[in-house]
């Protein structure tokens, strides 16, 4: 049977480009009719303009992302598509510049698509997207439309951004890869920044090797073909917490399984609790997001407050109720777990843990609880969450791996090897 090219990898898709037996504008329109056929129920895009994409793909294209289609989460600047944000505030506002991330995209020939649903400057307060496994429950946020468009096959890339789980827990929910490289892997000038220590862009895709290919064109980096995992296998750290008490018995036994499968061939599990230090990162990051959401939004809040969510006040007030000293020792405690963190890894390779609490929730008023992920992104290394089951409503399910700053390539690497163990 002929795969629908709607419905490729991207790796996949730029490998029968490279070879000629796909062309990009065969690959774009495939995308754009998904689109036609699902975006009225899936309601991923902010802005579409196939136009636009029709006019890029006509181009000479060259580059490692060539003739890919791209979409863009709505926090990431545009220069000739609106960037508003999730906020009514900054309805209609058009840039004059590409974000550093979407003028590398154009670089490396890829097809910016659209702009992609974003809860409310990346926070809480969710857009109208829903998962395409079910429309009666959440993609997950904050990086709701890029998730949910990549699941459904309108695009093969997508940008998300996370401050605490708005990467790693969407693509769970979602059934696809969503990798969050170390801080700063990934330019932020012009996104839309709200918590300036937490704050970093990652990429969606549909497996490890997709994740690694686009951060690749994005940096400049080799960060490896995970296809190609390495015969070894790793030292694995399982930690079930943080949010133990909230893990749903099918995502407890799917880490069961999961280490039991990398077991069995071959690795090495430890399995360990939360370690007081990285608990205590996990305490004080909401008062690091909080307080840096509330500098970041000082404009917003004074200018058009009533622009501002209900539930996003509501912790902006949290925020300037502490005491100015509150947000120092918070980056204290911060850097504090990095460094018994990377002091902890020096005897692994990877942690396993879970990337959400269950399946997507029913509704799209809530996004879920980043409980799962929040630390890993405060920790400032990168982690991955891959497809790794379904639950008892037949959603997905997806599993996380984490490392320390800086072993972007050893842990896309191990993820493309227990993606090879559990069969994906």
């Amino acid at each position: 049977m002929t795969t629908n090219p709607a419905d490729l990898s991207a790796t996949e898709a730029a490998r029968r480009i490279d070879a000629g037996s796909l062309r990009p504008e065969d690959l774009l329109e495939a995308c754009l009719d998904r689109i036609s056929q699902r975006e009225s129920t899936v309601r991923a895009f902010t802005h579409l303009d196939p136009a636009l994409a029709r006019a890029a793909v006509a181009r000479p294209l060259s580059g490692v992302l060539a003739g890919l289609p791209v979409g863009v989460k709505d926090v990431l600047d545009t220069a000739d598509q609106p960037s508003q944000y999730g906020s009514p505030i900054w309805q209609g506002y058009q840039p004059r510049a590409d974000a550093y991330a979407v003028s590398a995209t154009r670089k490396a020939g890829g097809i910016v698509l659209g702009k992609t649903v974003t809860t409310e400057f990346a926070t809480r307060h969710p857009g109208p997207t829903t998962n395409p496994h079910n429309p009666k429950r959440t993609p997950g946020g904050s990086s709701s439309g890029s998730a949910a468009g990549v699941a459904a096959g309108f695009f093969p890339l997508a940008f998300g951004t996370q401050t605490a789980g708005s990467i790693l827990r969407p693509a769970a929910y979602c059934g696809i890869t969503g990798f969050k490289p170390s801080y700063g892997l990934i330019h932020r000038a012009g996104m839309k920044v709200m918590s300036e220590s937490l704050d970093t862009i990652g990429v969606f895709g549909r497996a490890a090797a997709d994740c690694a290919l686009f951060a690749t064109a994005l940096t400049g980096l080799d960060l490896g073909d995970p296809q190609r995992a390495t015969g070894a296998a790793p030292r694995i750290l399982l930690i079930v917490g943080p949010g133990q008490d909230v893990l749903s018995g099918e995502t407890v036994a799917l880490l069961e399984n999961v280490a039991a499968a990398c077991a069995r061939a071959g690795a090495k599990i430890t399995t360990m609790s939360l370690p007081a230090p990285l608990s205590a990162v996990h305490e004080v990051h909401p008062v690091v997001m909080n307080g840096e959401t509330l500098q970041a939004l000082a404009w917003e809040r004074a200018a058009q407050p009533q622009g501002i969510s209900e539930v996003l006040t509501e912790k902006l007030d949290w925020a300037a109720s502490l005491p100015a000293t509150a947000l120092i020792d918070a980056r204290a405690t911060f850097a504090e777990g990095r460094k018994a963190f990377r002091a902890l890894m020096a005897d692994f390779d990877i942690v396993l843990t879970a990337s959400a609490p269950g399946e997507a929730p029913e509704g799209i008023a809530w996004t879920g609880d980043p409980v799962c992920n929040a630390v890993w992104t405060a920790l400032h290394g990168p982690c991955i969450s891959i497809p790794a089951g379904s639950g008892p409503a037949g959603m997905p399910l997806g599993v996380q791996l984490a490392a320390p700053s800086g072993q972007d390539r050893a842990l896309l690497g191990w993820a493309g090897w227990v993606e090879g163990v559990i069969g994906r």
